[in-house]
């Protein structure tokens, strides 16, 4: 019986998440200080015994901000996916099983809509409705979902291929019930790897806009603000910069890797190499 191979990428990419959701369940449970907490001590401390990543120039601590800063990250992830996906896939599916019209018209909408890339089209947001967490995940979902449309639109026609497919048709069942019980299960691999790519984006444009003060505001802890608020202080406190930095990198690659190696998993061509 062949197996299949697990690729690195999927274990190191698991790891690395796993890691991220890990420092957000803590929060829930356990901090050594309060986020926002303004502590009796000196200001730009290193890393010690008691502050295990120091102190920022408000005297809080780095590491508390580190671990609940991750569960912002994992919630603007969700939303933002979540979002992308609940739009996306049903319009691929769509576009692919709904007459020839209407394909071309939904294909050419998401055409446009990618022409915005995440970010710019969450500054435009927050230039309407105000820089905040909630209006950056809408955003950044919103942009998202072209890629969802396209792939699960490319998925389903590969699908709508098949001869269950073909017998499915001559048994009399309408298209509603073919998206549901042949098409749908059949794009899940495909939208989960997406999903896992697409996470990785949202990290990185919540990070890019808390950095130009447009996502996550001042009270909360979020690790592109704390970027932004270590801008100031690269030259004498640089670790206020490297350990969100490194945060957000490392959450990125987890989830890139990990796209990359359930694609690999998930590819029958691949199966007992």
């Amino acid at each position: 019986m062949s197996r299949r191979r697990i690729n690195p990428s999927l274990v190191i990419g698991g790891a690395l998440v796993l890691l991220v959701v890990g420092l957000a369940l803590l929060s829930y449970v356990w901090t050594p200080y309060q986020p926002m907490r303004v502590l009796s001590v000196e200001a730009y401390q290193t890393p010690n015994a008691e502050h295990w990543l120091g102190t920022d120039r408000l005297r809080r601590d780095v590491f508390t901000q580190i671990v609940v800063g991750a569960r912002t990250t994992l919630l603007v992830g969700v939303i933002a996916v979540g979002v992308a996906a609940l739009v996306g896939v049903p319009l691929g599916i769509l576009a692919a099983m709904g007459p020839g019209w209407v394909g071309t018209l939904l294909m050419r909408g998401t055409d446009i809509l990618l022409a915005f890339p995440a970010l710019l089209l969450a500054i435009m947001f927050a230039a309407l409705y105000g820089g905040s967490t909630r209006v950056a995940m809408v955003a950044i979902g919103i942009a998202t979902v072209p890629s969802f449309a396209r792939i699960t639109r490319s998925g389903t026609l590969g699908v709508l291929r098949t001869d269950y497919v073909t017998a499915a048709r001559a048994a009399g069942r309408g298209r509603p019930a073919i998206a549901v019980r042949h098409v749908l299960p059949n794009v899940t691999g495909l939208v989960i790897v997406q999903a896992s790519v697409s996470f990785a984006i949202a990290i990185l444009a919540e990070a890019a806009l808390a950095y130009l003060g447009l996502g996550t505001p001042a009270g909360q802890a979020s690790w592109g603000r704390m970027l932004y608020e270590a801008q100031s202080t690269l030259a004498s406190a640089t670790h206020l910069a490297l350990i969100p930095g490194g945060a957000i990198a490392a959450a990125v690659l987890g989830f890139n890797l990990l796209g990359d190696g359930l694609r690999d998993w998930l590819d029958p061509r691949l199966e007992g190499r």
